[in-house]
């Protein structure tokens, strides 16, 4: 086929479109045969030219041409978004594509209010932390005080008392240098610089996720409601257990004793923290079994096991459990053989089996208010506290019906469901802590001032609430655990990293 021929086949096409065509025969003058078509035009007064109909055949071939690479180019582009969308699913192969547009949409949705939320989470762990950081140069200023007082007062004695035997220090003081082990870091001697304590502090809080440290710390009693005596001056505060009853003897709250420390904690996740023997205790575990806690954190799972209180004072567990759902604070408690606590920022009840490591029971606490709606006096998202008494197993929270008022509950061991409940007309926020004892709910008037009372009673087998002014000491200056033991009728307490237990008198029914 000519040059000429494409040319000349689409005029004859187009001619053929615009109306009907005309053949003529006729020869030439060689004598040769020639054809000739005629098509009138509806718009030109002439046949167009070869020329021109070249120049829009090219035309048209760079317009194919151009709108081929834009295909060829839009093919590219749509199999890497392909091969993108398939490395994102996690699929293999570009024709194995099962993705769609809503699934990716749902992504970039999520992953903008994580961003969200770790903006706001930071900015506002920020904040506490700079608190903390201020609270801690106070701190450090008011130990340097202390030291130089304490110096003086040495002095003075020294020079008034020059005969005044080494063994004349207080019994406490003794015991607290035999069995508390030296603490590094925030708890060093008053001597060391503010600035210093402070950064040491900081990246203590960082280290362990003490988020709610600040928080905690922030959360201050203006006042503690006075304590009166009821015991004669000069009365042992150490009582021999013959005459602190029977596991099975119950009646009215009428003495604590004095604070015995054990340990202290050596680290910030110590800070405030729960700790307990098992009153009821299942095989494998003894009456001597110590469970511990450090509620410090984010995300409190580890809890520790010691054999004995010669191994918690050695700071070696026996064992250590992770649970499988994070703890809300320190209300938790072990009663045979299992760990009952609050799952995080929940109203949600846990039962872990020590002895299998596995969840038992999850039961929703109906109504209660948790994660700093009805905490105590001191923070620290203290909203619902589990207790163990002689009656069994006790739940201390408050709802929006009872408006912050303290309510009681005993609950079913095998199911966590509210057999009864107690109102009370006790505030929660306006109480240090509580405790269940022989039937009865008692409050502590103050967490932080070093004497205060056992303010409120409830008796749930009566009904009947009253007032009372039982002394009641924090020694060290931050109480944030308040736990009664029935079978050996102690008090349990953490105060300020360190682990104390008070010795508790009944009166006679």
């Amino acid at each position: 086929m000519g040059p000429l021929t494409l040319p000349i086949i689409m005029s004859l096409a187009f001619c053929m479109v615009q109306g009907s065509p005309q053949l003529r025969r006729a020869n030439d003058r060689q004598g040769q045969c020639t054809y000739t078509f005629t098509v009138p035009s509806p718009r030109e007064g002439s046949c167009t030219e070869p020329g021109e109909a070249m120049t829009a055949v090219r035309e048209l071939q760079r317009e194919n041409a151009a709108r081929s690479q834009e295909m060829d180019a839009l093919k590219i582009r749509l199999s890497l978004l392909e091969k993108v969308v398939n490395r994102f699913l996690g699929e293999e192969g570009a024709g194995q594509s099962t993705s769609s547009p809503l699934i990716w949409t749902d992504a970039q949705r999520e992953l903008e209010k994580l961003r969200r939320e770790k903006d706001e989470w930071e900015g506002q762990r920020g904040s506490l932390e700079m608190a903390y950081s201020d609270l801690l140069k106070e701190k450090s200023t008011l130990e340097e005080e202390k030291q130089r007082l304490s110096e003086r007062i040495e002095k003075v004695q020294q020079a008034h008392c020059p005969q005044v035997p080494e063994a004349s220090r207080s019994r406490d003081q003794q015991i607290s240098q035999r069995q508390a082990p030296s603490v590094s870091g925030i708890h060093g001697s008053g001597t060391r610089s503010s600035s210093v304590a402070a950064k040491e502090a900081s990246r203590d809080s960082s280290r362990w996720g003490a988020d709610a440290v600040g928080y905690q710390e922030l959360k201050s009693e203006l006042t503690a409601l006075p304590a009166s005596r009821m015991i004669p001056e000069g009365h042992s505060a150490h009582q021999s257990s013959e005459n602190m009853g029977t596991a099975g003897n119950c009646g009215e709250l009428s003495w604590i004793g004095e604070p015995n420390i054990y340990r202290k904690a050596d680290n910030i996740a110590g800070k405030y923290g729960v700790w307990m023997r098992d009153p009821e205790p299942a095989s494998p575990f003894t009456q001597d079994t110590i469970w511990r806690i450090n509620t410090v954190g984010a995300d409190i799972r580890q809890v520790f096991e010691y054999e004995n209180l010669d191994q918690l004072v050695q700071g070696y567990p026996a064992k250590v459990y992770v649970v499988p759902r994070s703890m809300e604070s320190n209300g938790a408690v072990v009663y045979k053989g299992s760990l009952y606590y609050v799952r995080r920022k929940s109203r949600i009840l846990v039962k872990y089996d020590f002895k299998t490591e596995t969840i038992a029971i999850q039961k929703e606490l109906p109504d209660a208010g948790y994660h700093g709606q009805f905490p105590y006096a001191w923070g620290g998202y203290t909203d619902i506290d589990l207790a163990v008494d002689e009656m069994g197993l006790w739940v201390i929270y408050s709802t929006e019906k009872a408006k912050g008022s303290i309510v009681i509950s005993q609950l079913d061991l095998k199911t966590l469901e509210v057999k009864q409940s107690w109102d009370t007309t006790i505030r929660k926020q306006s109480v240090a802590n509580a405790f269940m004892a022989c039937g009865t709910l008692y409050t502590v008037g103050s967490y932080s001032s070093p004497s205060t009372t056992v303010n409120f009673a409830y008796d749930t087998h009566t009904g009947v609430q009253k007032q009372l002014n039982i002394p009641f000491q924090n020694r060290y200056g931050y109480n944030s655990m308040v736990d009664y033991n029935p079978t050996e009728k102690k008090i349990y307490g953490w105060d300020n990293y360190n682990m104390v237990a008070y010795d508790v008198r009944f009166s006679k029914m």
